[in-house]
């Protein structure tokens, strides 16, 4: 078999890829080997003799099952970990987290007409001065509340 390194090159120049992706079809290596010039690799590539091979890609395949595997809680132990809590989960965050489910919970007892507009405006004080740990805890307060009133 001859070299076919000049032709190989250029046909990469032709195709706009690299030499490593330029493909000779086997049974038209003979044709491949006489053309010579840029005007004979062009007739060649029409006819098919010669073709760019798609460029690899990289696969997303083991990413996804290590994101489907992190969903359910698997690889995310210690070891994985970098960066302290306070990185991973900020204190802002869950803040705001927190106060806008009271602050929804807030707006729904008053529409509901459980709490009055008085009592509506002190728990939302009271929380926004951070009284409350979660809705339900917020919710056990205003039954004291609601308790020693009457």
């Amino acid at each position: 078999m001859s070299d076919l390194a000049s032709q190989k090159r250029i046909a990469s120049s032709i195709l706009k890829c690299g030499v490593n992706r330029v493909w000779f079809n086997p049974e038209r290596l003979t044709d491949i080997e006489n053309a010579i010039s840029r005007e004979d690799l062009r007739g060649l590539i029409s006819d098919g003799a010669i073709k760019a091979q798609q460029k690899n890609g990289i696969s997303r395949g083991r990413a996804r099952a290590k994101m489907a595997k992190r969903s359910y809680g698997h690889c995310k132990g210690p070891g994985r970990r970098k960066g302290a809590v306070g990185a991973r989960n900020p204190r802002k965050k869950s803040w705001i987290q927190k106060i806008r489910a009271i602050r929804k919970a807030l707006v729904a007892l008053r529409d509901a007409g459980s709490i009055d507009s008085h009592m509506y405006r002190v728990l939302y004080r009271k929380a926004a001065g951070g009284q409350f740990r979660s809705v339900a805890h917020m919710k056990a307060q205003l039954e004291i509340l609601s308790g020693r009133m009457k």
